[in-house]
């Protein structure tokens, strides 16, 4: 319905009664919830394989006649700081533009960003050609990280949305898995020429992104970000038609939804407004949302940037080798979102946020004194690490579920953005660059502090979440954080609690 409201012709629209939100968060899992995953979260998939390539021919890389002068610390040093601001740079640029102009628009351009990078890469023929693209495929996955977590929150029901949420980012790891075992073929110099292998396996990954790319076309974009923004009869449209779909696939009638919201239609927000939400309005869950982002960054720096590094100095690992070890810690991670995911639904967010961050952060010190200590070899040095990234990774993955769903809808994908461009700057720029040069000094001491200062943000970070993590679970996301632009958001609040 329309109004003549003084605020609809500053927004550009009217005021429309929607059960969109509704209609979405009863349905029962189908075919199409599965189109999203797909479509959305393979892309995880392709980011893990590409990085840990990168980290895994890092050693290659710096031997003579691979066809790129280059050191192994300045790929893990300066590349992976460049990687990483690149990525925070990616996620404020897209995620300005992904709450202008929706969600699908931007994830489109955003993998199509991150793998022509990836193509450049794998055609470096000297080190600022290197650093470039490798800037570059971070600003494009930082888009991603923006654009898809928020459209997987707004596409996904509240009831899976927290299992879901942490399953599509844990499987990252996935790819690493792939990705550590593509380089062991792809550095055997047996099969691939030294000057040949590490380029191809730049060119597979792109070749794994077309097809990611022609499976996201089918994804739909946010029903919630179209009614918001004047075009509530398209999303009335798709979701209809997926209602539709999902009748026809169960056979069974959907019961009614929940409610109703009265807003503000707006073609967009501006910067002013959003900031002084989150940091006035929602400060303490900023502080929540930042202390997430820099405890899980630290904590991965401290053990992924340099672990080539630890295995061939202190355990004379091969570089050919270390691809089996990545593997093995890989797998970790991606089952700790897989079989501790549901949990984070039913058993809570914040037992579990800061459960798994602070059990962490306390493996990681236990590790650090096995380590120094000298009771530690290469194979249980990795299940150690195993062992810390199975927590570590599902309470990482529940850093980008926080800050999607407890800010309101317009604010969705900037808080997202500003969030991983700050906790990611911090411990991702920094992290590389004193973490790199720690392990790579062969000292014993200098390598326990990368643990350390890992594990003590991580577990810092996960006494702020017993403090301030928000009951998020199998609520809406407009009972969690009102939209700005519904009927007095802060009376809505107060009665969300």
């Amino acid at each position: 319905m329309a109004s003549d409201d003084p605020m609809d012709a500053e927004a550009g629209t009217g005021t429309v009664t929607t059960s969109v939100p509704a209609r979405l968060d009863r349905l029962p899992w189908s075919r199409w919830h599965w189109t999203i995953v797909i479509g959305l979260g393979t892309v995880w998939i392709l980011d893990g394989l590409e990085v840990t390539i990168v980290g895994n021919i890092a050693g290659r890389l710096s031997e003579e006649g691979s066809g790129l002068p280059i050191s192994s610390a300045q790929v893990t040093g300066i590349a992976a700081a460049l990687y990483v601001a690149g990525a925070c740079s990616g996620a404020l640029f897209f995620g300005w533009l992904t709450d202008r102009f929706g969600r699908k628009k931007l994830f489109l351009i955003t993998l199509a960003v991150y793998l022509a990078a990836t193509a450049m890469t794998g055609l470096s023929f000297s080190s600022w050609w290197f650093f470039t693209f490798r800037f570059l495929t971070g600003f494009g996955i930082g888009g991603e990280y923006a654009a898809i977590n928020s459209a997987i929150d707004e596409l996904i029901p509240s009831y899976y949305r927290g299992r879901v949420d942490l399953i599509i980012n844990g499987s990252f790891w996935l790819g690493a898995v792939g990705g550590s075992l593509l380089s062991i073929v792809m550095l055997d110099t047996d099969i691939f020429p030294i000057d040949v292998g590490w380029r191809l396996t730049f060119a597979f990954g792109v070749v794994f992104g077309l097809v990611i790319l022609l499976v996201r076309r089918n994804v739909p974009e946010s029903p919630r970000w179209l009614f918001i923004h004047g075009r509530g009869e398209e999303a009335e449209r798709l979701v209809r038609q997926a209602e539709e779909s999902i009748v026809a696939e169960t056979g069974k009638a959907l019961p009614p939804p929940a409610g109703e919201l009265t807003i503000h239609q707006r073609k967009s927000v501006g910067f002013g407004l959003i900031a002084r939400t989150v940091f006035s309005r929602y400060r303490k869950r900023a502080v929540l949302g930042l202390s997430l982002f820099i405890g899980q960054a630290f904590l991965y720096n401290a053990i992924t940037f340099g672990f080539g590094a630890i295995l061939t100095k202190f355990f004379d690992i091969g570089t050919g080798s270390t691809g089996y070890f990545f593997a093995a810690i890989a797998v970790g991670n991606f089952l700790g979102p897989l079989l501790l995911g549901k949990l984070f639904d039913t058993v809570g967010r914040r037992i579990m946020i800061s459960s798994t961050y602070i059990l962490s952060g306390l493996l990681l010190f236990a590790t650090a004194w096995l380590f120094s200590g000298g009771h530690l070899t290469a194979r249980t040095l990795t299940a150690c690490w195993a062992v810390v990234l199975f927590f570590a990774s599902a309470g990482a993955s529940s850093a980008y579920l926080t800050v999607s769903e407890v800010f309101p809808m317009e604010t969705r994908v900037m808080a997202i953005a500003f969030f991983y461009a700050i906790g990611t700057a911090a411990g991702g720029i920094s992290g590389p660059l004193i973490f790199a040069k720690l392990t790579e000094s062969g000292v014993v001491g200098d390598t326990v502090l990368a643990f350390q200062i890992g594990a003590s943000l991580m577990t810092l970070a996960g006494l702020v979440a017993a403090a301030l993590a928000v009951k998020a679970e199998r609520r809406s996301l407009e009972d969690i954080a009102a939209p700005l632009s519904q009927r007095d958001p802060a009376a809505a609040d107060r009665r969300a609690g």
